[in-house]
């Protein structure tokens, strides 16, 4: 049996643009945008963040309890792809595809809007219901809407989740559970997790800078990516993923970036490559103290200097659950472009105490696209993962 798996042209809506077009200009050009100063999603405070500023399809034909703005962003991601997953339904049968999604706060915006007419009216408003924040929300929405009647779950890591969702749809077409997944990540702005990781202080008001010697946090964003995994031929093969798990400490990596090389080490073997195959790194690149030295060290180690690497946090806002499907989405167009790179935006101010790994400059580009890219995605305690596509 072939056992080459194809991901087909994403759909993808997050602050960077409401589609693969948009995208794709946003992360080819000189300056950074998409992130901008938010006033609205944690009141009383000013943070930049990623935020989707295009309209979203109307989600009222849907479950009381389906009807989230998460939800919302996977129809609009969904719309983009639809041909890829009706194409998939006739060739498969609807109950050979299954769903594969990573989140992280599902519908916790609805409840907070809830809860906060709940503290003024003393009763929750009509339109609310306590299973749109139910994790499993979106993976359960997307399959009963398609009528699919393959495996249909969600992946919930933090920031490895909707690497990992692409990496659990591989496994179940392997296993002979699916013929075809549905596979990506979402996730929506909310006070809570802005509230949250300020209190780790890990958020940044200011646009973030990875790998700058300025950094100071994260960029929260929110958007979804979707793919449909086959083994139906496409342009662009997921050929390897990896994943560990440190079990260093609940929110800080492991300081050496050993599970992030083990990770990445893990995808090349499982993708048959060695370390000179590869062409592009996208970065997890959270801009956080921490994270940016692990994973410096990590890549440094493997792949020494001379790789183009790049963060793309600065255009999207670190997405968290749905970051590493958003990402794939990045490195998809890398590998079917013309040679230009993702740039990476910060304030060239570069950190004496990190490897010094090339960081993509504006306007940088090779002679042709890199036929095999690589995508970090890491996670509070020490869940990893790496993804590898390649166009041949």
């Amino acid at each position: 049996m072939n056992d080459i798996l194809y991901l087909h042209a994403p759909g993808v809506v997050c602050a960077a643009g409401a589609d693969l077009d948009s995208l794709r200009t946003a992360v080819w050009a000189s300056q950074p945008s998409g992130v901008a100063l938010n006033t609205s999603v944690w009141p009383g405070h000013a943070v930049h963040l990623g935020a989707v500023q295009a309209a979203l399809p109307s989600v009222d034909h849907l479950p009381l309890q389906a009807r989230s703005r998460n939800n919302a962003m996977l129809l609009a991601a969904l719309a983009q792809i639809r041909s890829s997953v009706d194409a998939a339904i006739d060739a498969h049968g609807a109950h050979r595809i299954g769903v594969v999604l990573g989140t992280s706060t599902s519908g916790v915006s609805e409840s907070e809007a809830a809860m906060a007419v709940l503290t003024r009216d003393g009763a929750f408003p009509p339109d609310f219901h306590v299973a749109q924040q139910e994790l499993g929300s979106p993976a359960q929405t997307l399959s009963r809407l398609l009528g699919l009647g393959g495996p249909s779950y969600v992946v919930s890591t933090a920031c490895s989740s909707g690497a990992k969702a692409l990496a659990s749809g591989a496994r179940l077409i392997r296993a002979g559970l699916c013929d075809a997944v549905l596979v990506g990540g979402v996730d929506t702005l909310c006070g809570m997790t802005v509230a949250g990781f300020h209190a780790l202080d890990s958020v940044d008001a200011a646009l973030c800078r990875p790998m700058s010697a300025t950094r100071a946090g994260i960029n929260i964003g929110e958007g979804a990516a979707l793919f449909m995994l086959s083994r139906s031929p496409s342009p662009v093969r997921l050929s390897g993923y990896g994943e560990s798990s440190d079990a260093h400490h609940i929110s800080a990596p492991e300081p050496t970036g050993r599970g992030a090389l083990a990770a990445m080490q893990t995808a090349l073997q499982r993708a048959g490559l060695s370390p000179a195959d590869i062409g592009y790194l996208n970065l997890h690149g959270t801009a956080t103290p921490q994270n940016d030295a692990m994973e410096s060290r990590a890549v440094a180690s493997l792949f020494g200097l001379d790789l183009p690497c790049s963060s793309t946090k600065p255009l999207t806002g670190h997405a968290l659950g749905a970051a590493g499907a958003i990402e794939a989405a990045i490195a998809w167009l890398t590998v079917t472009g013309d040679g230009r790179l993702p740039v990476h935006h910060f304030d060239g101010q570069r950190d004496a105490d990190l490897p010094a790994i090339r960081l993509v400059s504006p306007g940088e580009r090779l002679p042709q696209a890199p036929r095999h890219v690589m995508s970090n995605s890491f996670a509070f305690g020490g869940n990893n993962a790496c993804l590898v596509l390649s166009h041949d």
